[in-house]
């Protein structure tokens, strides 16, 4: 049994399938992870994902699912709960295993619902993180796949206009013919804060599903993530002038050198003296 929610503003109240479909409600099928705290380590929704179920509640008329493949567990269940606590009374989590291709298993569960839309955030905050998942669940149904998206416009007679988001601030609009796959990250709008009641009162609703184990996996070598270099220069301003005046301004002398009429040797032994009295490496 799928968990249903018609939303109405900040508003959800359970609905019948039968009804939905009389009405014509978009199907929309948001698929949520376990979070990682970047700090504390602890268990809890994961931000794009978040990201992605508050974008389906700003559809209006939609009917929305939440869609978990994983085990239950303590954390996992404390995750979900987060999502539960946005407004929803139930939650769909498809049994499967540590180490399992989840792929095969959502696959099944969405040719099985058939949404018209299914959202999804740009990658995982722990595991693999590979952001994969969206574009290989796309090529197995044959649907197309819109990545970075920032907002949907308006959805009708089938076809989703959606707004990209593209670097430095900029903005695409874009057209797709359901059913599609979006991927959301930052540029979409932040999530509502998770309610308590809601969250201990929703459901999670456990289904049954084959496990395929990922053969690959096993091989990898897994090791702790390390701290990214430092950049020489970091450039902080308020105001778009400010960014540009520092930006274009001309550097000041310090403590570096020109070298001239130096052989290869030498200028490499300079540069790499360089990055070991800025930090970038030890």
């Amino acid at each position: 049994m799928r968990p249903d929610a018609q939303t109405t503003g900040a508003r959800n109240t359970g609905v019948q399938a039968t009804s939905a479909q009389q009405d014509g409600a978009l199907e929309v099928a948001v698929l949520v992870s376990v979070g990682r705290h970047p700090v504390t380590g602890r268990a809890r929704r994961a931000d794009q994902d978040a990201r992605g179920v508050e974008l389906a509640l700003s559809l209006a008329g939609a009917r929305i699912s939440l869609l978990h493949a994983g085990a239950l567990d303590e954390e996992s269940e404390s995750a979900m709960r987060g999502y539960l606590g946005m407004g929803f009374p139930a939650l769909t989590l498809i049994e499967q295993l540590p180490g399992a291709d989840v792929i095969p298993a959502l696959v099944d569960s969405l040719n099985e619902s058939r949404p018209q839309l299914v959202i999804a955030g740009e990658r995982a905050e722990q595991g693999e993180g590979s952001g994969m998942l969206p574009y290989l669940l796309a090529e197995r149904l044959g649907w197309p796949l819109v990545g970075g998206l920032a907002a949907v416009e308006k959805i009708e007679n089938g076809v989703a206009t959606l707004l990209q988001a593209l670097p430095r601030g900029q903005r695409r609009r874009l057209q797709v013919r359901l059913p599609a796959i979006v991927t959301v990250d930052a540029a979409a709008a932040a999530a509502r804060q998770s309610a308590f009641g809601p969250a201990q009162r929703g459901e999670i609703e456990a289904e049954s599903a084959a496990v395929e184990w990922d053969e690959a996996q096993p091989e990898w070598n897994v090791t702790p993530a390390r701290k990214r270099p430092k950049r020489l220069k970091i450039v902080k301003a308020a105001s778009a002038r400010d960014r540009f005046k520092a930006a274009a301004a001309k550097a000041e002398g310090g403590s570096g050198q020109v070298l001239t009429d130096v052989t290869p040797e030498q200028g490499a032994e300079a540069i790499f003296k360089l990055l070991k009295d800025e930090g970038v490496l030890r």
